[in-house]
């Protein structure tokens, strides 16, 4: 682009103003070049006047104006997909924490209710001032700590840090009064101090230098504090030092009375936890109590049916990263907060590639078709035609690249998410007859292959009988569904249906009638077969009593009934015909690129990942990143406008395991110092020469300065772990830790 007019600047930048500005350890920024404008007020007149161009003409001038509205229009939409991730990763946060309350508010009810009776068995006894002596007990129980031991049946801790906040805010809103405790407070290294500074931190608001328990005695005598139990919540009990723990348990034994301190304690791994990690003067003081909460699996079920299924928040996953993540939760031991992070991370990666993922947050809002047509409109011809250049609209071969098309695709997308999602309900609860994960349901509800096999046999006629025109005579046909092999999870719950009882059956049309209300002929066809059912057992009563009354004629309707097949085959008939004409993975609808994320390269690269050769390619391709127009055209040669790190570090690939500091230094004091003064003047012979000479040619570099960027930069590299510093054995040579890019 040609140089526009030269305006008013200031004067160029001194060396030590550059100076000034020294860059920070782990960055590794670009050092720019003085400002053209500013070379320029500092020459003669004459040579300014040579490298301006002549007028730009109206083409350039309108192509200039073009390049800086788009140039707008991308900050617009990228600052439009940073405010949609934030609203839909909002809402999906807010709805795992609500779920992972909703499953342990049971448990916690319990705790409470159990609470409450130890507390009531301890006043039994009365309740002493704190400055009369121990009193004499003669109820066992209340020479005692109560303490329920909470199993919650994790191998890494990490998923009960939230867990056992939310008890103690449940315990507080029932009145109690509670302190929360890690392993931290019972280390060997803050001893039975700790645990006490942090108790008398959270139940007395004081922090002293000497605890004693005196102090919370005194607190806990008061007329507003006596009345209510205080609970001590352990939750990683496990965890802890057995020796300052047993000390903490002796203490509290002292003043059971005077300060009825009720334990929560969290284990993991087996109800013997305690005997395992205490000494038996310990042991022997504590009544406990078990209370248990749900698996990781019941736990990543709910999460799976809140977040995929019933509620669209406008982003989801294909089957390979769906795949992945269960994958990743099984080799993470289960931790639910490793596929949470990983599907955050998903999300993110899904608004930072896909450009017209700012339409996902419309998804959690409206339904209707008018208000996609109003929201498509107002789209740029640019992001049309990238819409109807996703390979899922070309496989539909929709040509048509018009808004009203667009709106109408987004809008029978969720309708087929909804219809795809009520489904997969249908199948779990099959499922859990036989104890199949949700998530393992998932990830053969989502593959496309199967789903495009049973469209094509569906095609081809083998499965005439469940054909969309005629879903009446879908009851017709069975055994139609074809799933991935005869042991697919899927083809289990449809031989499952088969296999159940009157009762079981009875209360799974009721489930299958709340989750299909949205497909109507699927609904009607539920209550149909519920009323069969009710029929089949009013015939089975009939026939009770023409034992009693032989001569008495059975009914019509119940000789039909056994001609025809079971109730069972018809629900399984049902339930075929639900997978193949509305179990559509959302990889098969066109525009799900929209919402979809797929890319399970980026994501495992993003959760596993390399770090280190990721820097090291950051430092050797960082032109590929900073776009700056002298980096961009040099290509791999080395320019003085580099930063001092990336020289350095593309320098040190010309050696071996060792680096000779001299070698090195002279290398990169060439790179800064430029090229040598017959160079410049063959430079100058071109007709490009002064242009060229703004751009190449280095303000003069002290010695000093040089060697004070080139230490800066060896201990950048040193810092990022790619570099040992030298040894007393040889001071003058460094070691390359990181190869093999």
């Amino acid at each position: 682009m040609a140089p526009s007019a030269i305006p008013d600047s200031p004067s160029p930048p001194t060396v030590s103003d550059n100076e000034e500005n020294n860059l920070q350890q782990f960055f590794v920024l670009h050092k720019a070049l003085p400002r053209k404008s500013s070379r320029k007020v500092s020459g003669p007149g004459k040579t300014r006047r040579k490298i301006d161009l002549s007028p730009a003409s109206p083409k350039s001038e309108g192509k200039s104006g073009a390049n800086h509205v788009e140039e707008e229009d991308d900050c617009y939409y990228e600052q439009l997909r940073v405010e949609a991730f934030n609203a839909v990763w909002s809402e999906i946060e807010t709805k795992i924490k609500d779920v992972l309350r909703e499953i342990n508010i049971s448990a916690f009810d319990e705790v409470h209710r159990w609470v409450c009776e130890c507390f009531s068995t301890i006043k039994s006894s009365g309740t002493p001032e704190a400055v009369r002596p121990y009193p004499l007990v003669t109820d066992i129980n209340c020479k005692q700590i109560f303490t329920a031991l909470v199993l919650t049946k994790n191998i890494e801790f990490v998923d009960d840090l939230l867990t056992f906040e939310e008890l103690g805010l449940h315990l507080k809103s029932k009145g109690c009064h509670v302190a929360n405790l890690s392993s931290l407070d019972f280390s060997a290294k803050n001893g039975i101090g700790g645990c006490l500074r942090s108790l008398l931190r959270q139940l007395v608001m004081v922090s002293l230098d000497a605890p004693d328990i005196a102090v919370l005695a005194s607190w806990y005598s008061e007329q507003e504090n006596y009345n209510n139990p205080s609970v001590v919540i352990i939750g990683d009990m496990e965890r802890c030092s057995g020796s300052v723990l047993a000390e903490f348990i002796l203490m509290l034994r002292e003043w059971v009375v005077k300060i009825p301190i009720i334990l929560v304690m969290g284990v993991a791994t087996t109800i013997d936890a305690p005997r395992n990690l205490l000494p038996s003067n310990a042991l022997k003081h504590l009544c406990p109590f078990k209370f248990s909460l749900g698996s990781p699996y019941e736990r990543m079920d709910a999460i799976v049916e809140a977040v995929l299924l019933k509620t669209c928040f406008g982003f989801n996953v294909g089957h390979k990263v769906v795949f992945f993540l269960r994958n990743y939760f099984q080799r993470q031991d289960g931790t639910v907060t490793s596929f949470i992070k990983a599907f955050k991370i998903a999300c993110a990666k899904h608004f930072s590639t896909e450009p017209l993922s700012f339409l996902c947050r419309d998804l959690l809002n409206d339904d209707s078709e008018g208000f996609w047509s109003e929201k498509c409109a107002l789209l740029p011809e640019v992001m049309l035609k990238n819409a109807f250049s996703f390979p899922s609209c070309q496989r539909c071969k929709m040509t048509e690249g018009t808004s009203e098309n667009l709106a109408s695709g987004l809008f029978e997308l969720k309708k087929l998410q909804k219809n795809w999602s009520s489904v997969v309900l249908c199948l779990h609860e099959v499922g859990k007859f036989q104890k199949m994960h949700l998530l393992d349901i998932v990830c053969e509800a989502l593959d496309p292959a199967t789903y495009n096999k049973n469209a094509s046999d569906n095609h081809l006629g083998i499965g005439n009988g469940f054909s969309k025109s005629s879903p009446s005579d879908c009851c017709l046909h069975a055994g139609q569904y074809s799933g991935k092999s005869k042991g697919g999870i899927i083809s289990q719950v449809v031989r499952r249906v088969r296999d159940l009882p009157v009762a079981l059956l009875s209360q799974l049309l009721n489930i299958w009638r709340k989750h299909t209300k949205g497909i109507s002929e699927i609904h009607d066809k539920v209550k149909e077969l519920q009323s069969m059912l009710k029929f089949e057992d009013n015939g089975k009563s009939l026939k009770q009593d023409s034992k009693d009354t032989p001569k008495r004629p059975s009914s019509r309707g119940t000789m039909n009934m056994e001609d025809k097949k079971t109730v069972n085959e018809k629900s399984a008939t049902l339930m075929e015909y639900m997978i193949v004409n509305y179990l559509q993975p959302i990889e098969c609808i066109p525009f799900h690129e929209i919402i979809c994320f797929k890319n399970v390269e980026l994501l495992q690269s993003a959760l596993i990942g390399d770090p280190r050769r990721t820097v090291q390619v950051d430092l050797l391709k960082s032109h590929n990143f900073l776009q700056c127009s002298c980096c961009s055209r040099s290509g791999n040669v080395l320019l003085p406008s580099m930063h001092d790190t990336s020289i350095m570090y593309t320098l040190a690939q010309e050696h071996g395991d060792l680096i000779n500091l001299h070698d090195w230094f002279q290398s990169f004091k060439e790179i800064l110092l430029g090229p040598s003064t017959k160079g410049k003047h063959k430079m100058k012979q071109s007709p490009l020469s002064k242009k060229r000479k703004d751009r190449d040619e280095p303000h003069d570099i002290s010695e000093a300065s040089i060697q004070a960027r080139f230490c800066r930069a060896v201990t950048e590299l040193q810092i990022t772990g790619l570099l040992r510093m030298p040894s007393k054995r040889r001071p003058d040579y460094v070691q390359r830790v990181a190869f093999g890019l």
